[in-house]
């Protein structure tokens, strides 16, 4: 295995003068997320070995990795997002039509959205013992702008009085103890406990950007979305599993463009099972508090602490199952600290899969779409063996034992189930 050598997570913002980028030895590359006006439009990746590299020159990089964010704001061909795995596909815009547009840039900072008149947002993180990730995580929920209308820690099962001692000494924020141990149980707690008229959860190990509310209530402008998700960034690439997990499983962020999710996309896909795990994660989502009297809360058989994940995912599947519209909004940014060493990561994917065939059978008992079992029996056998082979024939960065443990999550969300398979009482 040859030395790891970091990469540099980077933010450019197009307001102010592109600069010259200069290498830097500790470095394998740069990580470079365009920014404009606040508004994430893409990014880039480039190796040392190409630094060097001149103002003008860098700028000819840019602009056709921002053209179909630019697009999708601008642009008729830009307006819906392409569905994912095999879904009819918008064109993307060409960059020749951005270019063609009068000062793109300034029009896109310049258009506005409508803020719902029931705006009042609570922000809900749930956590369990880490209060050093939780002290930034809660740093930059003070720092938004606009403020939300509350901050609420709900403490998950804690073995200690840590979390409860560090929001004891912020102002302006509620602690909630849930001696129910799991994530669902604790998002559920917030959802009780919040009074805002739109509940936004994030992660204690995240941090946001101070627009983030901003642009969650302007998503939430048309009445027809039940729920948001927004864009998640690297925090940074220090280590090798962190530069694995955001390269080779493509992290959480679901790109630059929007996505509505709506009836059609749902019955489209749903003979091969709806991909909602496309839609974003549960580290960047909102919802309107009505959609819970709709379709119920999280499901508590899922998430961490329970199956492993995929509470978001099942949620986001009964909203679409019901008839509500979904919608992915890049603007909405969070910034994640991916695992720093392999054996949290492998442990990661482990219950990722268990949690994620848990959520596939919960969804075939609530609803009997053949596309979920489908997609158990058939696709995910077919992915592993795929991937077993290019391992076996060297041809995957994937290191083994993680592979492994991906396949056994899988056949321990099976078990899983089984054992948990009578639905429960969400609240």
């Amino acid at each position: 295995m040859s030395l790891f050598k970091p990469w540099k997570v980077l933010h450019l913002n197009l307001s102010n003068p592109i600069p010259d980028l200069n290498a830097d030895d500790h470095y394998q590359g740069l990580y470079l997320v365009i920014f404009w006006a606040n508004i994430p439009l893409g990014h880039l990746e480039l190796q040392m070995a190409q630094l060097p590299i001149f103002a003008n020159e860098l700028k000819n990089l840019i602009l056709p990795a921002i053209a179909p964010s630019i697009g999708s704001h601008l642009l008729e061909t830009g307006f819906q997002g392409e569905l994912p795995i095999g879904s009819p596909k918008t064109i993307s815009p060409e960059l020749n039509d951005v270019l063609a547009l009068e000062k793109p840039l300034e029009m896109v900072r310049s258009q506005t959205a409508t803020l719902p008149a029931e705006s009042s947002i609570s922000v809900i993180v749930c956590t369990r013992d880490r209060p050093d990730a939780l002290k930034a995580c809660l740093r930059s929920l003070q720092a938004l702008d606009p403020l939300p209308f509350e901050i609420l820690v709900i403490d998950n099962a804690p073995s200690s009085d840590a979390t409860y001692e560090l929001v004891a000494q912020l102002p302006n924020i509620r602690y909630v103890k849930e001696p129910r141990s799991g994530l669902s149980a604790a998002r559920n707690r917030g959802i009780q406990e919040s009074r805002g008229s739109i509940l936004a959860f994030t992660d204690d190990d995240v941090a946001v950007h101070p627009q983030w509310i901003a642009r969650l209530q302007q998503a939430f402008s048309e009445p027809r979305i039940l729920a948001v998700t927004g864009l998640i960034l690297p925090t940074q690439l220090e280590t090798r599993s962190q530069f694995l997990f955001e390269k080779s499983f493509g992290g959480f962020g679901q790109g630059y463009r929007s996505k509505e999710f709506d009836s059609e996309f749902f019955q489209t896909m749903q003979g091969r099972g709806v991909p909602v795990w496309r839609m974003g994660a549960g580290a960047n989502m909102a919802f309107r508090r009505s959609v819970f009297d709709k379709v119920g809360n999280f499901d508590q058989r899922l998430g961490a602490g329970r199956s492993g994940c995929s509470e978001d995912s099942e949620l986001w599947y009964r909203i679409l199952a019901e008839g509500g519209h979904c919608y992915y909004e890049p603007k909405a940014v969070v910034f994640h600290t991916h695992r720093t060493d392999f054996a949290s990561l492998e442990s990661q994917m482990y219950s990722y899969m268990r949690g994620h065939v848990t959520a596939l059978l919960v969804q075939f008992e609530r609803y009997h779409h053949w596309g979920n079992l489908r997609r158990l029996g058939i696709a995910l056998p077919r992915y592993y063996l795929r991937r077993t082979i290019a391992k076996l024939l060297n041809r995957s960065p994937i290191p083994a034992g993680i592979l492994s443990a991906e396949i056994r999550g899988c056949l321990a969300g099976l078990v899983f189930y089984w054992q948990n398979r009578q639905p429960q009482n969400n609240v």
